[in-house]
């Protein structure tokens, strides 16, 4: 029997120290200090302490480390230019040594963004209309996630939304990535079920798009697998019981490895087309992934049938000899309907904004990383899809 095509030629070089497991957290000291480092400037989500015991216990542990400890406080929602510059002058004003970046997605993109400005003495409006220089870092970064989503404690990319402009500006490179990332569950027991729902689905659409992406490899084929393997049944057991433990550890180690394999592979066009999404309307990150993935996936199974047929098969889900991905996208309707997910009219739009919408998604980044180029007309009509629905039931008893 034919093997098909030779493997071809990749790198990979993922320098994150990974340190996973129940309680990890509260070695933050012992590795700040591993990393010669004293002076450290700590960014969360706002009063996360309030309503994230967790939280509590390692900001107590970092009290009294003997750590010298600036505390700044992101907003909640999306990054933003504003909230990059203002960490970035808290990093000069400081002479900090460290950074830690305990929080979700977006204050770790906010850090990693900060540190860079920092180093390079420029804002991040001027970073972007520069020449985009992106240095080894001088200081540390030590991601310490609180929920299981984008897996930003491993990756090299960074988002941060421009509220003026009405759109997102990516940064990417291995220099952006932490030096330390420290997954710990617990600390993901208090998410509420939306969140959890948003972070879940953003982790499994990158676990699955670095298994189509056109650059993918083998070892980002494996890592993602894996990661879909265990987050495909833990993602809805962690939606109904948010103290599940086994549900709460396969999701932080699944979106972990989802990090991994898109920093090996890529996304795709369900982030290109989400971006769009929260470029006009500012929702959450993994809201907007969610309201359009079952839409990307339905188009590109015409390309990767194959691929997606694997993805099927790591989440365990029964062969309906088919053969042609649908019973993936038939899983991840089925899912999105039992998350209770939204759908896209729920935020506003209308179909006077799917030119905008079509527009903002052919200029991202993501969508040239898909298997097959899509068409103006594709992503229109994806969006198109996306809008007509009222009822994510609707979307079950159709798949």
């Amino acid at each position: 029997m034919a093997l098909g095509a030779s493997i071809g030629p990749f790198t990979n070089h993922l320098p994150v120290r990974i340190t996973f497991g129940e309680g990890t957290a509260l070695r933050l000291p012992e590795i700040v200090s591993g990393a010669g480092a004293s002076t450290v400037l700590l960014l969360t989500d706002e009063s996360a302490e309030a309503y994230n015991p967790a939280v509590a216990r390692v900001l107590e542990v970092l009290r009294e480390s003997g750590l010298t400890v600036s505390r700044m406080e992101k907003p909640a929602g999306e990054p933003t230019i504003d909230m990059v510059d203002a960490a970035t002058s808290r990093m000069r004003a400081e002479r900090t040594d460290a950074v830690i970046a305990l929080g979700g997605g977006s204050v770790i993109d906010t850090a990693k963004a900060a540190r860079l400005c920092h180093q390079l003495g420029t804002t991040f409006t001027e970073f972007l209309a520069g020449e985009r220089v992106y240095p080894a870092p001088s200081v540390p970064l030590l991601a310490v996630p609180t929920t299981a989503g984008t897996g930003s404690e491993v990756s090299g990319g960074s988002v941060v939304s421009d509220p003026r402009a009405g759109r997102k500006a990516g940064i990417a490179h291995p220099n952006l990535r932490p030096q330390y990332a420290l997954v710990d569950p617990e600390l993901t027991l208090s998410m509420p079920p939306t969140m959890t729902a948003n972070t879940g689905i953003d982790a499994l659409a990158q676990a699955i798009a670095a298994t189509i992406a056109k650059v993918r490899t083998p070892i980002g084929d494996a890592i993602a697998l894996e990661a879909v393997h265990l987050m495909g049944n833990s993602l809805l057991a962690a939606y109904r019981d948010g103290n599940d433990a086994v549900a709460r550890s396969n999701m932080s180690c699944g979106s972990m490895m989802a990090g991994l394999a898109m920093n090996i592979s890529d996304c795709s066009a369900e982030h290109s087309l989400g971006q769009a999404i929260g470029g006009l309307t500012g929702a959450a990150h993994g809201l907007t992934i969610g309201l359009v993935f079952a839409e990307t996936l339905e188009r590109e199974r015409r390309f990767v049938a194959g691929q997606l047929e694997r993805v099927a098969d790591a989440w365990g889900l029964p062969d309906d000899g088919s053969g042609d991905g649908s019973r993936l996208v038939t899983a991840v309707r089925s899912l999105l309907a039992d998350l209770q997910f939204p759908v896209l009219s729920d935020l506003g739009l209308t179909a006077d904004d799917l030119d905008r919408l079509t527009d903002l998604a052919l200029a991202d980044y993501f969508i040239t990383m898909s298997p097959e180029p899509w068409t103006r007309t594709e992503v229109r009509d994806a969006f198109a899809t996306a809008l007509s629905l009222h009822d994510r039931q609707l979307t079950t008893a159709s798949g």
